[in-house]
């Protein structure tokens, strides 16, 4: 290892790898579970494509994706291995996704609005969103049924393409 000589003292040079984070500023961030957060991951696409001189070039294209979402759980506070699962409902499906919080590949995280919650996992919310999506469709389909809500344009080609079947299978 090399010496470092500073004002007359000896001092051993630190192999220690320093992260590219601010640890210290993701640990204060004081995740929990029921934080709606946004989450600014950094994606790296690779594309290869052939030049005029048929060799293959790969680029490096890096972008930043934000994701929005509930907290479901945290695991393990804030030691190196931290980790938190953010949830949202991404065009009617719900996406989940395990984020480290030491990881160099998240850019930012922006907590956008604190809650108090009783429970340190929701994953509860996983069954009572389906349950409500069942219950809604339910619904719709008892106010059809009762015909306070039928639409008579939408039914109307329904009829007359029956009518063009019976006509054919006349002939």
């Amino acid at each position: 290892m090399p010496v470092v000589q500073s004002l007359g003292k000896t001092h051993m040079k630190s192999s220690v790898i320093v992260s590219p984070i601010d640890m210290q500023k993701r640990a204060d961030l004081g995740l929990k579970s029921g934080d709606v957060v946004r989450v600014w991951q950094n994606i790296v696409e690779l594309k290869t494509a052939k030049q005029a001189n048929k060799k293959e070039v790969t680029t490096k294209n890096v972008r930043k994706q934000a994701f929005e979402g509930t907290i479901l759980a945290v695991k393990h506070g804030k030691e190196a291995g931290a980790m938190f699962t953010v949830r949202r409902i991404a065009s009617g499906v719900g996406v989940e996704k395990i984020f480290p919080l030491y990881s160099p590949m998240i850019d930012d995280i922006e907590v956008l609005r604190s809650t108090r919650t009783r429970r340190a996992k929701l994953y509860f919310i996983r069954r009572k969103a389906a349950h409500d999506v069942k219950r809604a469709m339910r619904r719709s389909i008892a106010v059809d049924q009762r015909g306070a809500n039928t639409d008579t344009k939408a039914a109307a080609p329904v009829v007359a393409e029956a009518s063009q079947k019976e006509e054919v299978a006349a002939e």
